[in-house]
């Protein structure tokens, strides 16, 4: 799940981290006494506007129809509104958004923590993250902060570092003090990179986190070191053990489709084929969507309806594919193990008479319990849809409608 930078930040602020402190707005005159409660309580007498939406790039990106930036310094409260009021309720696009872009709902207003013609301030990137071929969290950091990680990791990888982190003993001081060293930092500004080390693993872990990325982490010209932004993706796997975290979801972030799904308890993700999936289990899925891209079609989405597909889950996996105008053929593939392929079978009937004239056709790999019963349910139903008894077979079907 996604946060917002301004969910991010109060995230890291609850586990010590020094943040660039800031107020979130959804209207110009929210923001105005946003900057003015800033300025009481920061002294700060510039502003940092900054659009929130799931998406990176924001400072670089362009409000469609005017030359505004989705990251904007104000320097007075008449800024400060017009900023608001130029960004707010329109359309954002960014290297990360795609042509479509993205509507800003709210805004953050920061306090400026930069200062004019002060060339001691530094930037870093810092992340926390899973390394999947240890299967240990490592932190990821260079002095190459405010930029493309990807573009950097590029043309001068060797200015990007990592530290993983043993599980037995988790992250160890001489661990933080090396991040610190290698980022160049001495002093006051070494101690404090250290604790903000320690502080931002915390973090990680007790929110239990899939990345952290902070770009960039300011060294300020007093020496204190801070999280100008925030990414954080949490792992929706342990949402149960925080509601509080669950309540930040927005949903008007998502795809609307997959947010339909998960309400009816389906395992959704749209893809860009031709081909609608309905199968039970993510690992099955998986080799459906490879059987079809081999017998030449292209999965349209991956939909695992899980255990219990009975008919409602399927006439609402059903629905769910349908909003799909580039599905010009659905494959159903189930194995009956803790449910009955029978039932599943009565459940597809079902739901195609519910549903109405279903204008693509529908291809039924039903294996394991009840399999014959239910390839006699689907044969004997008088509907629009053909049964098969292997996987290729069902494959091949998809092929031939789609030629």
């Amino acid at each position: 799940m996604n946060l917002h930078e301004y969910q991010g930040k109060s995230i890291l602020k609850s586990f010590g981290v020094k943040i660039q402190e800031g107020i979130v707005a959804d209207t110009p005159a929210q923001a105005v006494e946003a900057a003015k409660k800033l300025q009481a309580e920061t002294g700060t007498g510039w502003w940092v506007v900054k659009a929130q939406i799931h998406a990176g790039g924001r400072g670089k990106g362009s409000i469609i129809g005017s030359d505004q930036r989705g990251v904007a310094l104000a320097k007075s409260l008449d800024d400060v509104r017009t900023i608001a009021e130029n960004i707010l309720g329109n359309t954002l696009v960014t290297i990360q958004t795609g042509e479509a872009g993205k509507q800003v709902n709210k805004i953050l207003i920061a306090q400026d923590v930069y200062y004019p013609g002060d060339s001691e301030t530094k930037e870093f990137y810092m992340s926390v993250l899973l390394n999947r071929s240890s299967g240990r969290n490592m932190i990821m950091y260079s002095t190459e902060g405010g930029m493309d990680i990807e573009k950097v990791a590029e043309e001068t990888p060797h200015l990007i570092h990592t530290e993983e982190i043993d599980p037995k003993v988790g992250l160890m001081p001489f661990q933080s003090r090396k991040i610190a060293y290698n980022l160049g930092l001495s002093g006051a500004a070494f101690k404090d990179m250290v604790k903000f080390v320690g502080s931002l693993y915390k973090a990680y872990e007790g929110c239990d986190a899939a990345m952290f990325e902070i770009n960039p982490v300011l060294k300020t010209s007093d020496d204190k070191i801070m999280a100008v932004d925030s990414k954080v993706t949490l792992d929706e796997n342990a949402l149960f053990r925080h509601a509080d975290y669950a309540a930040m979801r927005d949903t008007s972030e998502e795809d609307p489709t997959e947010v339909e799904a998960a309400s009816f308890s389906l395992n959704y993700v749209k893809l860009d084929g031709n081909v609608g999936c309905m199968v039970n289990g993510a690992g099955l899925a998986m080799a459906t969507m490879d059987m079809i891209k081999l017998s030449g079609g292209e999965p349209a989405n991956f939909l695992d309806v899980g255990g219990t597909a009975n008919a409602e889950r399927v006439e609402n996996a059903f629905r769910i594919i349908l909003q799909d105008p580039n599905v010009k053929a659905i494959l159903i593939n189930i194995f009956g193990g803790i449910v009955r392929c029978d039932r599943v079978a009565q459940g597809v009937v079902d739901a195609y008479k519910n549903i109405g004239e279903i204008p693509v056709p529908i291809i039924v790999r039903l294996q394991g319990t009840n399999a014959a019963e239910a390839k006699q349910i689907i044969d004997n139903s008088g509907l629009k849809v053909q049964s098969a008894i292997l996987l290729q077979e069902a494959a091949d079907k998809v092929r031939e409608v789609l030629a």
